[in-house]
C-alpha cells in the first residue's frame, strides 16, 4: 500500500509542475501580444501639431506706413485712399525696392547688360545698403529688372516691331537674382502687339512668387508707327487687363500679391488712370521713368505721377542719361526721399 500511495503522489507532484508551467507559459504568452500591442499602439502616437496660423494684413502698419510716405502731403491725393488693401504676403508698403534695369543683350539698356554678373550683382547690393542707410524705418531688397520682350526698329517676321527674348535668358535671370535673393520683373514692350500676345506666353514665369510684372507704355504703338518715333500709350483699360491677368494667377496659385510696375514720363502715355482699377491680388506702381536734369525729373513727378495718384510710385534713376545735360547728374538717396509722396520704387538703368 505504501508503494502506489507515493506513485501516486509522485504522479500528482508531475501533474502539478506541468499545470504551473503551463500557466505560467500561458502567461508569458497572454502578456506577449499585450506588450506588442501597446508598443505599437504607443509608435503610432502623433503628437499633434497646431496648423500655420493664416497670414493676416497688419492694416494698422500698412496705413501708417502709406501715411509716411505721403510724407506730408495735404491735398488729399495721398495716401490713395480708393485702393484696395493688398492680401497678406504684400510687399509693398512694407518693403522700399531696388531694382537694376536692363537686358542681358544689350550694354546700352541699362545697367543690368552693361556689367559682368558679378560685378553688377556687387554694385546692386551697394546700392541697396545706401537706400536702407538713407531710411532705415523699411527693410530695402533688390530686383532684378529684365527687358523680356523689347521693342526693335523693324517690324521682324510677325510685323509688330517687337523682339521676344529666348527663355534661357530669363532662367539666368532668375538663377543671378537668386544668389543674393532678389525679385525679378519681367518687362515687357510691345510694339505693335498687345499684352494680350505677351503676357500668356511668360505665364510660366509669372505665377512664380518672386516673379512681377512691368509694362512700358511708351513703347505701345497703338498709331501703328514704329518704337522710337513717337512716344507710345496704354490706356486704363490695357492696365486693368494685366492687373487682371495677374490677379487671376495669384488666385489660382495662391500666390502672394504681384506687382505692376507701368512706366510714365508723359500726359499721354497714360490715359483715363482714374479707371485703373486696384485689386488686393494686384499692387500697382507709376513708375517715373524721365531721365535729364534734377529740375526736370522732378517737373516730370510732380505732373505726371504726383498729380494722377494710382496706388505707388517709383522714380527711375540713370547712371548716364541723367548726366547728358548741363550740371546735372544722379539724384541721391535723401534727395529722392524728400519727394511727396516717396518712391516705395527705385530703379536704376
Amino acid at each position: 500500500m505504501k508503494q502506489p500511495t507515493l506513485l501516486k503522489l509522485a504522479v500528482f507532484s508531475a501533474f502539478l509542475v506541468l499545470l504551473l508551467s503551463s500557466c505560467e507559459n500561458g502567461g508569458a504568452h497572454a502578456a506577449g501580444p499585450e506588450v506588442k500591442q501597446q508598443k505599437h499602439d504607443t509608435d503610432n502616437v502623433q503628437t499633434a501639431v497646431p496648423p500655420a496660423p493664416a497670414l493676416t494684413l497688419d492694416t494698422a502698419r500698412f496705413d501708417a506706413l502709406s501715411v509716411k510716405l505721403a510724407n506730408g502731403d495735404t491735398t488729399g491725393r495721398w495716401p490713395v485712399k480708393s485702393a484696395a488693401y493688398p492680401n497678406a504676403g504684400a510687399i509693398l508698403p512694407f518693403k522700399r525696392i531696388i531694382a537694376f534695369y536692363g537686358n542681358l543683350y544689350s550694354t546700352k539698356m541699362g545697367i543690368l547688360g552693361e556689367l559682368p554678373e558679378k560685378e553688377m550683382l556687387e554694385k546692386l547690393q551697394g546700392e541697396v545698403k545706401r537706400w536702407q542707410a538713407a531710411d532705415t524705418s523699411l527693410e530695402v531688397i533688390p530686383a532684378l529688372h529684365y527687358i523680356a520682350v523689347t521693342a526693335q526698329g523693324s517690324p521682324g517676321a510677325a510685323g509688330k516691331y517687337r523682339l521676344r527674348m529666348p527663355f534661357t535668358q530669363i532662367d539666368k535671370i532668375l538663377a543671378m537674382a537668386e544668389k543674393i535673393n532678389a525679385l525679378v520683373f519681367i518687362d515687357v514692350q510691345v510694339g505693335l502687339g498687345t499684352l494680350q500676345d505677351e503676357l500668356p506666353l511668360l505665364e510660366k514665369y509669372l505665377r512664380m512668387p518672386q516673379v512681377h510684372l512691368g509694362i512700358d507704355p511708351e513703347f505701345s504703338m497703338k498709331t501703328g508707327k514704329k518704337p522710337g518715333s513717337v512716344i507710345g500709350t496704354y490706356d486704363a483699360a490695357d492696365i486693368n487687363y494685366a492687373t487682371n491677368y495677374l490677379a487671376k494667377l495669384v488666385k489660382e496659385n495662391n500666390l502672394p500679391p504681384k506687382i505692376l510696375v507701368v512706366h510714365r514720363f508723359t500726359q499721354a502715355m497714360v490715359t483715363n488712370y482714374k479707371q485703373i482699377k486696384t485689386q488686393p491680388e494686384v499692387q500697382v506702381v507709376m513708375d517715373m521713368d524721365g531721365w535729364g536734369a534734377q529740375a526736370r525729373k522732378l517737373n516730370t513727378y510732380y505732373h505726371f505721377i504726383y498729380k494722377e495718384p494710382v496706388q505707388f510710385t517709383g522714380f527711375k534713376l540713370f547712371y548716364k542719361n541723367d548726366f547728358r545735360e548741363a550740371n546735372s547728374r544722379i539724384m541721391t538717396p535723401q534727395e529722392v526721399l524728400k519727394l511727396k509722396p516717396q518712391p516705395i520704387y527705385i530703379q536704376y538703368q
